[in-house]
């Protein structure tokens, strides 16, 4: 990367935009987003990276939406929206791509078209702390727990466990963490 480029980068936490989040902690980077919403309502803590052209989303209308805990890091274009609650624990790995949300667009009505539909909550999202979401990963409206392992381009409709590792659209459980055996076992998904 050149010189040039790396001055012309848009570092949140050096610029009076920094003050205007709930809180953003030490050593943390917000690198050039899209576009941040709610930003009174986003807590980052401690030695946070957030790669180029998020879209961080919180809600202005109330205390803590969303929170960032130390240690993660996130990659590029990823769009994480919390209407009510999304909380991503310490040492949490986030690929680039990937969309992590709380609510959803309303469709039901038909006579409404959908963007005019209300946005709905659909329920709180804790991301587990060690874990690692891989590229292009969606994460709607559930939970995941420690130290698991989300395959690139799963769909996430059910809650996981801890220490499990999920895949495919919509995710099942491959494999879990076998504390007697002390290694990851092979799960069969017909079960």
């Amino acid at each position: 990367m050149s010189i040039l480029s790396k001055k012309s980068w848009y570092l949140i936490s050096q610029t009076r935009f920094a003050a205007t989040f709930g809180m953003i902690g030490k050593r943390s980077i917000v690198y050039k987003p899209i576009q941040i919403d709610g930003r009174k309502s986003l807590f980052i803590e401690d030695d946070v990276y957030i790669a180029q052209n998020a879209w961080l989303m919180g809600n202005d209308n109330k205390e803590e939406t969303l929170r960032i805990k130390s240690g993660t890091t996130i990659g590029h274009y990823a769009h994480i929206i919390a209407k009510e609650s999304v909380v991503i624990e310490n040492n949490v790995l986030i690929a680039d791509k990937v969309f992590i949300s709380d609510s959803t667009h309303s469709y039901e009505d038909i006579r409404v078209p959908i963007i005019r539909q209300d946005v709905r909550t659909m329920s709180q999202v804790t991301i587990g702390e060690d874990s690692w979401l891989g590229e292009n990963v969606c994460i709607c409206g559930v939970s995941i727990g420690k130290h698991c392992v989300i395959g690139a381009n799963s769909v996430v409709t059910e809650n996981i466990p801890d220490y499990c590792v999920a895949v495919g659209s919509p995710a099942k459980v491959v494999k879990k963490y076998d504390f007697e055996k002390k290694e990851w076992i092979r799960v069969d998904i017909r079960e």
